[in-house]
């Protein structure tokens, strides 16, 4: 597999920085699921609390969400950024490696700090946004730095054209950072206490941390993958993409839309009701284009959905962009006020965020990685694609039972806190729906061991990539007309 490995004007492309963005994306991953694994099972058999402040659930939730989010999806989403901008632009990274490692380490410093303070219970409580002041301030500087480097790689570029998925990556950087500065407009109680208070109250607290939360899924969790997916599922399906125009309306329609659907997360709250019914309109119209961008990721391999069959990778890339579409379809639905009074506080919300977290963002970063590892080791093929094959199984059995639980357990959970007997009392004490729960907690906590096998399947089969050994096995068959012919 032979890639350009220098710009234009003879500069270098930036790739060390990007091989340990990596590794690091590998490494947070395998964390961020045993972690997400291991809470679940808590769900379900409350004694693996431990009796240990430091082990309770809810110190260990947020450590799972921000290492799947910022630590496994952060460092692949800056890794492989870094690495489209350069070869988009046929320009080495601007600040060169200075920059780029003072990115990468200065990144995972901040998820290292922010993670602590989990653990100790130093927190801001609030979603998404659960580091304190000082994690705050530090990943404020890295993230700028970040943007200088983008940026100034795109205005360095050897080429005329900036390619879109620049332009998603480009949204989803400058998107973050002012969700992440208004948010997380907190006042410390000291200059060295690890304690602040947030400068916004009630209501307005309240619709500022949604306007983050629901825009850091669709900022981080979507533009930014949706740049990842316009870049590297035409690159490994060697076609063009489907619909360049559909790309930039794609573009334009989804970063509109999306920043106002914040408020679907607060129906049947203090909220004035003309914002609720706000966000829940621009919920439902982003169901037009986040299709648009699921029809074009899919029709690009027109004319190569053969390659379906010899290329595993793909498969990743592939069915994320399947659960990309499920995804954005269900969400919008759960954002009607009708369906919002069942589905809200349940369990199904949980199985929502993770056909989105493991079926869309997990499996494009999977597929990423298979493409990434042999490039940038420049090694012939990953070391087993059989190996690949069993990764895709086992995490795709994982989710199937993940979200299914929760879906049925979610729906159940909605239907017995609003039943009632004949004299109006609630039906079901709430520890009644916690019973309930038990055996789709258990099938949840089976599905994540078995993503959990396939990430370290996967962690086998590049670490042995890494190294440059070739598995020997038999081809895989090619069934393309006129192939066998060809051999």
């Amino acid at each position: 597999m032979t890639l350009a490995t220098a710009s234009r004007d003879g500069s270098p492309y930036i790739d060390d920085v990007v091989r340990a963005f990596v590794i690091a994306t590998i490494f947070w991953g395998v964390v961020a699921f045993l972690a997400g694994t291991f809470i679940a099972l808590q769900l379900a058999f409350p004694v693996l609390n431990l009796g240990l402040e430091w082990t309770t659930f809810g110190r260990l939730r947020p450590l799972h969400t921000s290492a799947a989010i910022f630590a496994f999806g952060g460092s692949g989403l800056i890794g492989s950024s870094l690495f489209i901008v350069q070869r988009t632009c046929r320009a080495s990274l601007f600040g060169g490696r200075p920059v780029g490692w003072f990115i990468f380490w200065g990144y995972q410093f901040f998820i290292v700090i922010a993670a602590l303070g989990y653990v100790l219970g130093i927190t801001q409580s609030k979603e998404y946004a659960e580091p304190e002041w000082y994690a705050d301030l530090w990943l404020t500087v890295v993230w700028v730095v970040y943007l200088v480097a983008f940026l100034g790689t795109l205005i360095k570029r050897e080429e005329p054209h900036i390619y879109v998925a620049n332009w998603f990556l480009l949204a989803f950087i400058v998107t973050v950072a002012m969700l992440h500065l208004v948010n997380n407009a907190f006042v410390p109680v000291s200059f060295f206490g690890a304690k602040s208070y947030v400068v916004w109250s009630g209501v307005r607290d309240a619709m500022i941390q949604w306007w983050y939360a629901h825009n850091a899924v669709g900022f981080f969790l979507t533009a930014g993958f949706l740049g990842m997916m316009y870049y590297f599922i035409p690159k490994r399906a060697q076609r063009p993409v489907y619909s360049y125009r559909l790309s930039i309306v794609h573009f334009w329609s989804l970063i509109f839309l999306y920043i106002w659907a914040g408020p679907h997360h607060l129906h049947y709250t203090a909220l004035p009701d003309w914002a609720q019914t706000l966000g829940m309109t621009f919920s439902v119209m982003l169901w037009m284009p986040s299709w648009g961008g699921m029809i074009n990721g899919l029709m690009t391999l027109s004319g190569a959905w053969d390659r379906l069959r010899t290329d595993p990778g793909l498969r990743f890339s592939v069915t994320a962009v399947g659960f990309y579409g499920m995804s954005t379809f269900e969400g919008p639905v759960m954002s009607i006020k009708a369906v919002n009074a069942l589905s809200h506080y349940t369990d199904w919300t949980v199985g929502h965020v993770h056909s989105g977290a493991l079926g869309w963002v997990a499996f494009i970063i999977f597929g990423t990685l298979y493409y990434l590892v042999p490039v940038l080791w420049k090694r012939e093929r990953v070391y087993s694609e059989r190996l690949i094959g069993w990764h895709y199984w086992i995490a795709t059995a994982g989710i199937v039972l993940y979200i299914t639980a929760m879906w049925v357990s979610g729906i159940m959970q909605g239907l017995m806190w609003r039943a009632y007997d004949e004299l109006g009392f609630l039906q079901y004490a709430f520890v009644e729906t916690v019973a309930a729960m038990f055996p789709y907690y258990v099938i949840r906590a089976m599905g994540g061991v078995l993503f959990v096998i396939g990430a370290l399947i996967m962690t086998y089969n590049l670490w042995k990539t890494m190294r440059g050994e070739l598995r020997r096995e038999a081809a895989i068959p090619d069934y393309r007309p006129g192939a066998a012919l060809a051999r």
